[in-house]
This record gives structure tokens, C-alpha cells and sequence, in this order.
């Protein structure tokens, strides 16, 4: 018998599951707080839950852990990068990080990405297959658990394109804010997308109160295409149409990320394609000066980035450079992972 990912399971399904196991139903919720607050990684510590039970879920159910394949610790701040191994031999990256405000955790959400963006790592390795709900949900429990510390606000902005996970997505999203267990505000979640414009909207409907970053990286069809193959499929004029839609049914401000590319994107005139693109929107301009990786030559200078901001703000655009954050440890997602899987071919 193939053994059922608990950790997936929300408190109705898990109660389902109990009662058929012989069980009283409040022994789902006393199994759900095992789970979700005190953050168990055995069913033998489930102490309150008699010792049968307690063999029934191990029989029955499995209590997956990730185990640090790799920890990169910066000099430079509190960074700390994770690539994590998961049970069927693949890696995924999480990237611890300190705020003022509190400590985040950036992601993953996909072994590997299908998007093919010319500038990012995580394409390169190629994909493999989601993650599931635990596999997210565990990045943060052991992070935790590692680094001593209690993430107040989550990124989906690591490996993987998280719209193209939608329904292990969502129930993540729902486990981590369950009012039963992790009481995680969505307001502290923010999800990257490249812009898959149905499923934007379908999170629009859900209204979870979590901020929208969408991926730009240039204001017009022709030069996004040529480093985003999904614009091929929606273009701008669609994904603006969806951010539009997400604000007028959230109430939440979108964010686009911009990674600036020193020639590529980051000229008068695309500042001014961009404030034409954005006019009408409560807008904010995350500009990011693009990461340096080994197979592709885009470049750009945090003072590259910091001009373009200048050329935007001209044009009206509310726009910042993205702090820097663990560049001596290459933090961005998708390096570590190339390399884990070059070292085992």
C-alpha cells in the first residue's frame, strides 16, 4: 500500500481519514495541530495520541523531512541559502532573509522551471516535476528549525513558476493560513509570477489578501518575448488587462519585477514604453540589476539599475532598486541546483 503525504492533507481530508480509521473525529485535530503548530517530525513524539493510532498513522501515512544538501551563509548580512534534497533524489533552494520587520523566506516552488526565461538559472537545469504542498511547507520548517528563527512573511519568488502549480500552490496557501493551524496572513505572502494571465485572475477571485509580483522585464511585446517565451502566449496587452482585473477585485497593488539588463532594457525609451505600459495603475517598479549566470551574458550594475529608476521616476513611475541581499553567496534561485545536478552527471 503506497503511503499517503500527510502533511498535504487539510483538517477536512484528515478527518475523513481518521474517523475511517476507527478513530474519534477530535483526533484530527489534535493530529492537525501535531502537525501545523508544534511542527513534529515523528509520529512516535504525537504524545497525547494513543500508541495505536500512533501505528496506524505510521502505517498508513508518511512524515517526510528534507535533509541540507548545502548551506551558504553571507558575510555581507543575515543571508542564508539553502539548496535542500528531497526524498526522490532532486534539490530545490530557499533563501533565508532578514528584514527590519522580521525574517522572510523565499521558495521554491517546482523542481526546475518550464517557463525558459533567457536570464534566469532555474530554466537551465530544465523541470521536472511540482512540488507538492509539504515540500513547500517543509522549506519553512526546517529553515526554521535550522536557523533558530520564525519566518514572518513567505516569497514564492524561488525555483520553479508557481501559477504553473496552481492547485499545490493554493493548498499551501490554505494550510499556511489556516486558522486551525499555521494562521499565516496571506498579507505576508507575496507570489511571483511570469505572467499566466487566466490563472492571475482566478487568484484575483480567491481575494486572500497576498501581493501579486509579476515579472516584466521589458515594456514591449517583441523585447519580452525574445526573453519570456510565455508572452508569446499572453501578451501584454492581455497580462495588463489581468493586473488591472487583480486591483480592481483585491484592492492590492501589483508589483513588477523588472530586472534590468544594462543595453537590453534599460534605454529612455523603454522607460518611457513602461510608463506608457503602466499609466491608469496604482503601480509599484521593483528593479532588480539582473544576476550574472554562467551560460547567458546579461549584465547590469546596481548603478545601472539605480539610473533606470532615475528615468523612471522622471516619467512618473513610483519605482526602487531591490535591496541586495546575499550576493556573496549567489542567492538568487536556480544556481546551487545547476551545480548539484551537473556534480551528479
Amino acid at each position: 500500500m503506497e503511503q499517503r503525504d500527510i502533511l498535504s492533507l487539510n483538517l477536512e481530508e484528515l478527518t475523513q481519514a481518521v474517523v475511517a480509521m476507527g478513530q474519534p473525529r477530535y483526533r484530527a485535530t489534535q493530529l492537525y495541530q501535531w502537525l501545523h503548530v508544534k511542527k513534529v517530525t515523528d509520529f512516535s513524539e504525537m504524545l497525547d495520541l494513543p500508541a495505536v493510532f500512533r501505528e496506524q498513522l505510521r502505517v498508513e501515512f508518511c512524515l517526510k523531512r528534507l535533509f541540507i544538501a548545502r548551506r551558504l551563509e553571507s558575510c555581507m548580512d543575515n543571508t542564508v541559502k539553502y539548496l535542500y534534497g528531497l526524498s526522490d533524489g532532486q534539490y530545490v533552494e530557499t533563501v533565508l532573509m532578514s528584514y527590519q520587520h522580521g525574517w522572510r523566506l523565499c521558495i521554491s516552488t517546482q523542481v526546475g522551471c518550464k517557463m525558459g526565461c533567457q536570464f534566469c538559472a532555474s530554466t537551465i537545469a530544465g523541470y521536472v516535476r511540482n512540488l507538492t504542498p509539504a515540500e513547500m511547507l517543509l522549506q519553512i520548517d526546517e529553515t526554521e528549525r535550522d536557523a533558530g528563527v520564525k519566518i514572518s512573511g513567505i516569497v514564492l519568488m524561488g525555483i520553479g513558476e508557481p501559477l504553473d502549480n496552481y492547485d499545490n500552490v493554493i493548498r499551501f496557501l490554505d494550510l499556511l493560513s489556516d486558522s486551525k493551524g499555521r494562521q499565516m496572513s496571506l498579507r505576508h505572502v507575496t507570489l511571483s509570477t511570469c505572467g499566466i494571465v487566466p490563472r492571475i485572475r482566478e487568484l484575483a477571485d480567491r481575494k486572500s489578501g497576498l501581493t501579486l509580483a509579476v515579472s516584466l522585464h521589458n515594456p514591449s511585446d517583441a523585447g519580452r518575448s525574445a526573453v519570456m517565451p510565455i508572452n508569446r502566449r499572453y501578451p501584454l496587452a492581455e497580462l495588463m488587462e489581468a493586473c488591472r482585473y487583480y486591483f480592481s477585485v483585491t484592492g492590492r497593488r501589483v508589483t513588477y519585477e523588472y530586472a534590468v539588463m544594462q543595453g537590453e532594457n534599460d534605454s529612455e525609451a523603454d522607460a518611457k514604453a513602461l510608463a506608457a505600459l503602466l499609466r491608469g495603475q496604482q503601480a509599484h517598479v521593483n528593479l532588480i540589476p539582473v544576476n550574472s549566470v554562467r551560460e547567458r551574458s546579461y549584465h547590469a550594475t546596481r548603478a545601472a539599475a539605480q539610473e533606470f529608476m532615475h528615468r523612471l521616476e522622471r516619467c512618473g513611475v513610483h519605482a526602487t532598486v531591490r535591496r541586495t541581499l546575499g550576493s556573496d553567496i549567489e542567492a538568487a534561485c536556480g544556481q546551487l541546483r545547476h551545480e548539484a545536478n551537473g556534480a551528479q552527471t
